[in-house]
C-alpha cells in the first residue's frame, strides 16, 4: 500500500547522525519525502512510499546504535503528486 506519513522522533536524535541514516535509507528503500531537525531537539519528517518499506526505515532508525528514539508521534496524511527524492530540510 502506498502512502504518506508525518512523524515527530523524541529521545537523542540529533547530533547522531539521524538525518543522513534517514536520508540514505529512505533513498535505498525507495521512499520519497524529507526529514529535518527541531529547534525543541526533536526530528520531524515526512514519508511516503510502500508501507512495508516505510516500517522497514522506522527499524533501521530504531536499530542504529547511537540514535535512541524513546517516543514516536505518527499520522498518516494524504501523498504528495510528484515528489521524487528524500532529502533533509532546514
Amino acid at each position: 500500500m502506498f502512502i504518506r506519513k508525518h512523524v515527530y522522533f523524541y529521545g537523542r536524535v540529533q547530533g547522531v547522525g539521524f538525518r543522513w541514516r534517514a536520508v540514505q535509507t529512505a533513498k535505498d528503500l525507495h521512499l520519497t519525502g524529507w526529514v529535518r531537525n527541531m529547534y525543541n531537539g526533536n526530528v520531524e519528517m515526512e514519508v511516503q512510499g510502500n508501507s512495508v518499506m516505510i516500517e522497514r526505515l522506522f527499524q533501521e532508525l530504531h536499530s542504529d546504535r547511537f540514535i535512541r528514539i524513546e517516543k514516536t508521534e505518527m499520522i498518516q496524511i494524504p501523498t504528495v503528486d510528484d515528489e521524487a527524492d528524500f532529502s533533509v530540510r532546514g
